[in-house]
């Protein structure tokens, strides 16, 4: 139970000593993340000098209180203490520690010595009496009257044995622990805040589509109206985030053609990356596409059907964006009097302009474009999926993300970063919600476990959010071209799975796209520099695998985590057997995958069942929820074997009597 106090300066030197607190990202200069109803468990050393007993508590309290809550600490050894909280609300959460010599657990652990060694503790009866008055002069008057009351009996040495009972009693001590003195206990030097986010921030599935392949009419053009008819399909799959590639005017200059040429026909409708145009930029609706009114009717549809959208914010123009015009200095000019475009040596991108970021109207360009995120959050889109943030400043990010969330505190920012991982922690630091992830080229058991180790059991799991993809526009990976259908399938499981957030670029991947460019982990006859027609439906989609892999999400609070995973032992090299539990292991889902996608392949699983709360000479139920098999296992050992012919994965849940949920979240 927290109690609320204040915190008040020690007027005499501390001899507490704190130190290695953790969470601690930077020094305290980034915030750790937690969405609603999670907790924070925070470990400090907490120790002083000579023989006193030490305790520590810790702090927390919401933005705007003045008053913190105090909940006491656990000793874990060699001066460790562990606490925490649940934060509760979609607000700014700060936490720190104190500790305090407890001058009156001291004096009883003293007066026991004493007491066992038979000595005259008269004197030592008082010395507890008067610690007790004081205790007194900081209690309501209740609790000061009782206090008072029991440092008469305390100090009573002619009846020795009734002072005793009540200098040992928990009574007392729990009223003297309520009330020690505030000024003689040591805080900690920082503040350290919690970053809440709401739900989905924890737990989603993206569906990212072009639009303007979904016309009715095969090759024309699509609009955000064509596209509504397509929303109960998403929503039928499970999905609840669609993604949109940028929805703004295409430059027609140095306009790519089909698989990036450097011609276009007259009719390529170019990248959607090449941003601005003859009718406008980034605050603008490729006319193609329909009208605000149009996207706004898309929104609302979508809600309907429990979809919400997300927007790609590309902060990059294409060589006719009105910007060039009216802020020519916002970009880089070569001495030859043409622009600086995009490059990425051999790539060269002509119809993409970069801003620039050391300009000197930097004040000007950064306003721009935080009210380019501020006006589609106006028209109702909370979600962005931001293209290469990784090269643009990172003081920028920190503050654009802190500005819309003083106006719009429930924005979800995914950032499309595929660079160094220390680039990538840093944006995550910054504020960006999710980050897309090296999951993508993670293929064998060590490769998964090492990664998924990284993430959710070093520091980087306090502050970063990975958001598995199997696939984008711009990646198709080896491990998809060769193995056909089954590989989709082992990656959709394994996305779903091992991240609570997770998104595929579609229906590419729903129906098994895998012919690569030449020679490269790309997409040959790229959908981002033409127009599909999609056969939704053909024969070998798995859009029945990705519905009912949703299903299993949405229907197991232990697939809504990512920090929770633990792997398994498993007799196989190509064998993964993870599991993931709630913190009371009253939902128990076990994942074995074979990432052999040609060969069956089976192995003993091992099962930690005293984690399981399961006795070890006890069957238990099991029950395949991808094939609806069930079975009975008996021990911490059973054989499972996987034939990627008929299923390349199992997703098993495990049932058992529920058990008192545990003091701290298990997986922290």
């Amino acid at each position: 139970m927290a109690k609320r106090i204040r915190i008040v300066a020690s007027p005499t030197p501390p001899r507490i000593v704190i130190e290695n607190v953790t969470p601690e990202i930077d020094g305290g200069n980034f915030p750790v993340k937690r969405i609603v109803g999670e907790q924070v468990v925070v470990r400090a050393n907490v120790f002083a000098d000579g023989h006193d007993e030490v305790k520590a508590d810790l702090l927390f309290r919401k933005a705007g209180d003045t008053q913190w809550h105090a909940v006491g600490m656990k000793a874990t050894g060699n001066d460790g203490w562990v606490g925490a909280f649940r934060v509760t609300e979609q607000v700014d959460h700060f936490y720190t520690v104190r500790g305090y010599i407890c001058e009156f657990s001291s004096w009883c652990h003293d007066l026991k010595k004493r007491v066992d060694a038979g000595n005259d503790v008269s004197v030592d009866l008082k010395i507890g009496s008067l610690l007790v008055r004081d205790a007194a002069q900081r209690a309501d008057a209740d609790e000061a009257k009782t206090l008072l009351a029991w440092a008469d009996v305390v100090a009573d040495a002619g009846d020795r044995e009734n002072a005793l009972k009540r200098a040992f009693s928990d009574e007392l001590y729990r009223l003297m622990e309520a009330h020690i003195d505030p000024a003689r206990c040591h805080v900690y030097e920082r503040e350290l805040r919690v970053s809440v986010e709401r739900k989905k921030a924890g737990f989603s599935s993206w569906y990212e589509f072009f639009p303007r392949s979904w016309g009715q009419v095969p090759g024309k053009h699509g609009t955000f109206k064509d596209c509504e008819r397509i929303l109960p399909e998403i929503a039928r799959m499970g999905f609840d985030v669609i993604y949109l590639p940028p929805i703004h005017p295409i430059g027609e200059a140095f306009r790519k053609g089909r698989n990036n040429a450097t011609r276009c026909a007259a009719d390529d409708p170019g990248s959607p990356w090449a941003i601005g145009g003859r009718a406008g930029g980034h605050k603008d609706i490729n006319p193609l596409l329909g009208t605000p009114e149009d996207l706004r009717s898309f929104i609302k549809t979508a809600r309907v059907h429990g979809l919400e959208l997300a927007l790609d914010i590309a902060f990059q123009c294409s060589p006719d964006h009105p910007y060039l015009k009216e802020h020519p200095d916002w970009f880089k000019w070569r001495p030859d009097g043409t622009v600086q475009y995009a490059e990425n040596p051999p790539k060269k991108y002509e119809d993409i302009v970069p801003f620039n970021y050391d300009t000197q109207d930097r004040e000007a360009l950064w306003q721009e474009l935080k009210d380019v995120v501020l006006f589609w959050a106006g028209q109702g889109v909370h979600i962005f999926r931001v293209d290469n943030p990784h090269t643009k400043p990172f003081l920028f990010w920190d503050w654009m993300i802190a500005e819309v969330r003083k106006i719009y505190p429930d924005t979800i920012f995914l950032a499309e970063a595929f660079t160094r991982p220390h680039i990538m922690y840093r944006l995550a630091k910054g504020g960006f919600t999710h980050s897309y992830t090296y999951f993508t080229w993670r293929n064998t058991k060590k490769e998964f476990q090492d990664y998924l180790g990284e993430l959710t059991r070093t520091e980087v799991a306090e502050f970063f959010r990975p958001n598995f993809w199997p696939n984008t526009p711009d990646i198709l990976a080896e491990h998809l071209q060769h193995a056909g259908r089954t590989a989709f399938t082992m990656r959709a499981v394994l996305a779903a799975t091992l991240s609570s957030n997770f998104g595929i670029y579609g229906p590419a991947f729903e129906l098994c796209e895998n012919e690569p460019f030449p020679g490269k982990e790309e997409y040959n006859h790229s959908e981002k520099y033409e127009i599909k027609a999609w056969d939704w439906d053909r024969p070998g989609n798995i859009k029945e695998l990705l519905a009912r892999l949703n299903k299993i999400r949405r229907e197991n609070p232990a697939l809504q985590m990512t920090r929770n995973i633990r792997f398994c032992g498993i007799s196989n090299e190509q064998l993964l057997a993870y599991y993931k539990a709630t913190g009371d292991f009253s939902n128990i889902i076990i994942v074995v995958v074979n990432l052999d996608p040609r060969q069956a392949q089976g192995g003993l699983i091992e099962l930690p069942l005293h984690e399981f709360g399961i006795a070890p000479d006890r069957s238990y139920a099991a029950e395949d929820l991808l094939s609806g098999e069930k079975f009975t296992w008996n021990g911490d050992k059973n054989f499972v074997k996987l034939d990627p012919a008929r299923s390349p994965a199992h997703i098993i849940r495990v049932t058992r009597q529920s058990r008192q949920e545990l003091e701290f979240d298990y997986f922290l």
